[in-house]
């Protein structure tokens, strides 16, 4: 591998868009004044930072455009995603209506360049590339409004980019998501175990839990790292069937009758507690109006108090003995869309969080980082439908795309093995990447679920079964014994070799024995699908 820093230098153009409208005008020098707002370009070695200042506009974006950037005609573009992936990470020629959240790659022959913004940054960028050059959007509203910063001077991004060559893309990619993050967390140890979701789907028990968690010890019988039994919606006390999903966390319900018991229950067994929580959505009675989002009533992070309510919640689950904490549907509740309708702004106008002075993305870090500190040391935090940009380094996990199936084996093809693939360069260069549980129920061929189930395992990313019990064949319960005996050392490490021409690549090689597999991933009668599209493509609208 050759890499060759690039040195970013300052934009050509810009505009700035407050609550009074929008200003452009070309780059002459290293800051730019619109009236009261100033954004200010500092260099930092190659690396580009940018500031903004606003004494009374609220502040909504900024667009900054390098111009006469020259793009190899047979180049490929990858970008990432707002929050989890929905099988539509890929490789694509170029297109000017494409928006890429956080960071791209262009790849062509044996080169590859990469742009991007370092993580936790206090805007929600997305880049855009033409003939012409590139662009990058960031967004600085709270929530739906204007942020008004009241003076203070903000440091929205920091730009970075490296050219590559003489490696493969995917290794080009890996590298940089290195340098967009210096500073992850990781789990000291691997990543592995049981969740109940994808067989239960939320009616479930302690019994029946217990029950998963003999049956996720006989199928690790013989590894010396414990496995994870992780207790997946069903547990709260406000838990309605197909309905209510969050809190108050103070409790179990009727099937979980003692939260702290069946954590002692589950570690004498043999394996780790862990544990699922949606801390933003909350029934409690107690929680003034005042904490809450105006568009759904979900917790308000940037309100102090609720903030310290939700931290108890953390660690209270903590203090019961669970050493896992699963936090879901964050960004959903935080903003009222999910990432495919995020196009491209996170969330809809006309709304704001408590705290006015604080950007959406700061929010969000501030969520992130609270949980964090509410945690025990010993304690994994797994981000799900959380914004991997701002939580690397707040996570140790991500679960990098949407749901994978234990009744429909396509969900899990396309969510699944697209997230793994596309996602993999982050694996523990922002976090642990986890691409969602194997789910063995009634649904689904075990033909099919051994080869996702091996190719977690052979990825070195964390596997998690979602298994009926007593459903497997002896000798398939033993085939899934050696999967989950690989599991627990995460000591392979394939990686896509097809993945510039497919969404779903099926060939993968070892990076340390050069081992190659081959994955078959469509049934015989052809894909599954709905007639109806209910999901949206990650394209700029058109004006007019």
């Amino acid at each position: 591998m050759n890499k060759c820093v690039i040195d970013i230098k300052i934009p050509d153009y810009i505009t700035v868009c407050t609550d009074g409208g929008e200003r452009e005008a070309a780059i002459s020098g290293d800051c730019v004044q619109f009236d009261d707002v100033c954004v200010e370009f500092a260099k930092d070695g190659e690396h580009c930072a940018i500031f903004l200042t606003a004494q009374t506009s609220p502040v909504r974006w900024l667009k900054l455009r390098w111009n006469n950037m020259k793009w190899e005609k047979k180049a490929k573009f990858l970008g990432d995603a707002w929050e989890r992936g929905y099988s539509d990470l890929q490789w694509q020629g170029m297109s000017a209506r494409r928006f890429m959240p956080w960071y791209f790659a262009a790849t062509y022959e044996n080169t590859t360049i990469c742009y991007g913004v370092k993580v936790r940054p206090s805007a929600l960028c997305f880049w855009q590339v033409d003939s012409a050059g590139m662009t990058l959007f960031m967004d600085v509203r709270c929530g739906g409004n204007g942020v008004k910063l009241d003076g203070r001077r903000l440091q929205t991004a920091e730009v970075l980019g490296s050219k590559l060559t003489d490696c493969t893309s995917f290794a080009a990619l890996s590298d940089f998501c290195g340098d967009m993050c210096t500073d992850p967390i990781l789990p000291s140890y691997p990543v592995y175990g049981s969740n109940n979701w994808y067989y239960a789907y939320g009616d479930s028990s302690e019994e029946e839990i217990l029950s998963d968690t003999d049956y996720i010890v006989r199928l690790t019988q013989g590894a010396e790292n414990r496995p994870y039994m992780v207790i997946d919606d069903c547990w709260q006390e406000h838990h309605r069937l197909n309905e209510y999903n969050g809190g108050p966390w103070t409790k179990g319900n009727a099937k979980f009758p003692d939260m702290k018991g069946l954590a002692q229950k589950l570690t004498a067994k043999g394996v780790r507690p862990g544990i699922w929580v949606r801390l933003l959505q909350n029934e409690a009675a107690d929680i003034p109006q005042e904490w809450r989002l105006s568009i759904n009533g979900c917790l308000d992070p940037s309100h102090p108090d609720a903030l310290a309510y939700i931290k108890n919640d953390v660690k209270r689950i903590c203090g019961w003995g669970y050493t896992l904490i699963k936090h879901d549907f964050s960004t959903f509740d935080l903003f009222g869309r999910w990432g495919f309708e995020m196009n491209p702004l996170v969330t809809q106008d006309g709304w704001h969080f408590y705290n006015e002075g604080m950007t959406s993305a700061e929010v969000v870090k501030l969520l992130y980082k609270a949980i964090l500190e509410a945690c025990n040391d010993d304690t994994i935090i797994l981000g799900c439908n959380a914004i991997g940009h701002l939580g690397a380094g707040l996570m140790h996990m991500n679960r990098t795309g949407d749901d994978t199936s234990g009744l429909n084996w396509e969900r899990t093809r396309s969510m699944g093995v697209n997230t793994l693939a596309f996602r993999l360069p982050q694996h523990r260069k922002f976090y642990e990447v986890d691409a969602d549980c194997v789910g063995i129920d009634y649904g689904i061929s075990w033909q099919y679920n051994k080869q996702w189930a091996d190719l977690l395992a052979q990825s070195g990313t964390s596997l998690f079964v979602s298994a009926r019990p007593g459903l497997l064949s002896d000798s398939e319960n033993e085939e899934l014994h050696q999967i989950m005996l690989t599991a627990s050392e995460q000591k392979n490490h394939v990686i896509p070799t097809d993945w510039e021409y497919t969404d779903c690549p099926e060939e993968w090689e070892d990076t340390a024995s050069g081992i190659k597999r081959k994955y078959d991933w469509y049934e015989k009668s052809g894909v599954k699908f709905k007639t109806q599209a209910v999901r949206y493509t990650p394209y700029l609208s058109i004006i007019g």
